[in-house]
């Protein structure tokens, strides 16, 4: 269980709050609670870090495949450029398939109807591919809340910037047109506290475990939950959850 300290200054922050930032996979779903992230792992893996021989050398030893794709465009003797766009291809449709079976996190439903309803403006920022994220909301029936506010992943002739780099968050908040000192973040990884910082929007942690809440806090997180019903109770006091 993980132990919450609620400053009082963040929970303002996300009380008076224009606009909320969600990352996807953690504070909306748990993307990869049926089909593994370890399985979209070795599928790519075998599709591009194979050969006859087995593995090819210079790959990482990982689960994650966005450790996989961050590889194959920081090392071009990976894979050649047309190459890792192909991967990216292949995870993204990875990311839909997973969506359409993706466990939802708890409380986040209700926390994005409720912002909605109260004129709050609500947007995704993630590493993930944003046809994954639509087909997920599209299956919550929470597409309406967030419009096309849904800044994913973006492979271009730039290469590719996912957190801590602030471009996904950066987006999202050009898609609102709100302030940053109006907007909070909540996500999950010392990447997402990063990129919000960067951004200059508050953050708020998320963290299903106690290793998760510490290392959001050693990344600066001020407050750190392990439900999102705190957050539900900070801007809705009287909600009856």
């Amino acid at each position: 269980m993980v132990a919450a300290v609620q400053p009082q200054n963040s929970s303002a922050r996300i009380s008076s709050a224009e606009c909320v930032i969600f990352d996807f996979d953690g504070p909306l779903c748990h993307l990869f609670a049926r089909r593994t992230a370890a399985s979209v792992a070795d599928a790519l893996r075998a599709a591009y870090a194979e050969g006859p021989g087995g593995p090819a050398a210079g790959w990482p030893e990982t689960s994650d495949p966005l450790r996989l794709l961050t590889a194959a465009f920081d090392d071009g003797t990976l894979l050649p450029p047309e190459s890792a766009r192909r991967m990216e291809q292949s995870l993204s449709s990875e990311e839909v398939a997973a969506a359409a079976i993706a466990f939802p996190t708890g409380y986040a439903d209700t926390l994005v109807r409720t912002l909605h309803a109260t004129g709050r403006t609500v947007a995704v920022a993630t590493d993930n591919s944003a046809d994954a994220v639509r087909r997920y909301l599209a299956g919550r029936n929470l597409l309406e809340p967030f419009g096309e506010r849904l800044c994913g992943r973006v492979c271009n002739g730039t290469g590719l910037r996912l957190k801590p780099d602030p471009d996904c968050v950066l987006r999202a908040l050009e898609s609102t047109g709100t302030a940053p000192d109006a907007t909070t973040m909540i996500g999950d990884s010392a990447q997402d506290a990063a990129a919000a910082r960067a951004a200059g929007v508050g953050f708020v942690g998320y963290a299903r475990n106690e290793r998760k809440a510490r290392e959001l806090r050693a990344a600066g997180a001020e407050w750190v939950v392990g439900s999102l019903r705190e957050v539900l109770l900070t801007v809705d006091p009287l909600a009856h959850v």
